[in-house]
């Protein structure tokens, strides 16, 4: 009786709905300050003289990825994680890893078979440098959004954040190299992609230049943005 009486009473508690909101709080008082992990960002400060201001007040631990590290790059840790399905960080990793070493495969033969000084001088063989001028020319500028006005729904041109435009073109680089043929490994497929894009071609450059395009076809409805 005893037994059946408390299981009972466990199950009214699990069938009853309860709405519990939780708060989430910092381990740190407010008064503390956030790390400077970066050796540029202290030079900055000691050059302003706000670090004096900061000696002596309580600062909070640094984030396991938070390093100045010359082997780590925030975009190529942003990269990854795009990269990865499933939380497998350590195969996103090893595609990454084996992507930059078949775009230094690749630069460097073509630079051997390169027999003029001028164009050899002209070859990039760092994959960092190659995967940073990938980024950058396949960010947009504008972007195209739905706004909803008199009964009808209008694209409308509006200036993209930096934040988004890294994520855009971090996003178009991977759904372009899935969308290659599946006889050819990702990191080959990928190390493509970058190359085409550090030279400002391939189909992630052209679909930049298309939503350009579209945003410039669609100048007309720019007003809805502020009305």
């Amino acid at each position: 009786m005893v037994a059946s009486s408390i299981m009972l009473c466990f199950s009214k508690i699990i069938r009853t709905p309860h709405i519990a909101r939780i708060q989430c709080m910092s381990q740190y008082p407010s008064h503390f300050i956030e790390p400077v992990y970066k050796k540029s960002k202290q030079g900055e400060l000691e050059k302003s003289g706000e670090i004096s201001s900061i000696a002596h007040v309580p600062v909070k631990a640094a984030k396991n990825d938070q390093t100045d590290s010359v082997f780590h790059d925030d975009a190529i840790a942003k990269f990854t994680n795009y990269v990865m399905k499933g939380g497998n960080k350590t195969l996103a990793r090893e595609l990454v890893e084996k992507t930059f070493e078949h775009i230094k495969r690749t630069q460097i033969e073509k630079y051997h078979k390169t027999k003029s000084p001028e164009d050899k001088a002209k070859i990039i063989t760092n994959p960092r440098v190659i995967f940073s001028k990938a980024i950058e020319n396949c960010q947009p500028v504008l972007g195209l959004t739905p706004i909803k006005r008199g009964g009808a729904t209008y694209q409308v041109p509006v200036p993209i954040t930096q934040k988004r435009s890294r994520f855009l073109s971090m996003k178009w680089l991977v759904e372009a190299a899935n969308e290659k043929e599946r006889t050819v490994h990702f990191p080959e497929k990928m190390a493509w992609e970058l190359i085409e894009a550090a030279n400002n071609t391939g189909r992630v450059v052209k679909r930049k230049q298309d939503l350009h395009k579209q945003c410039e076809a669609n100048r007309a409805y720019a007003h809805y943005r502020w009305s």
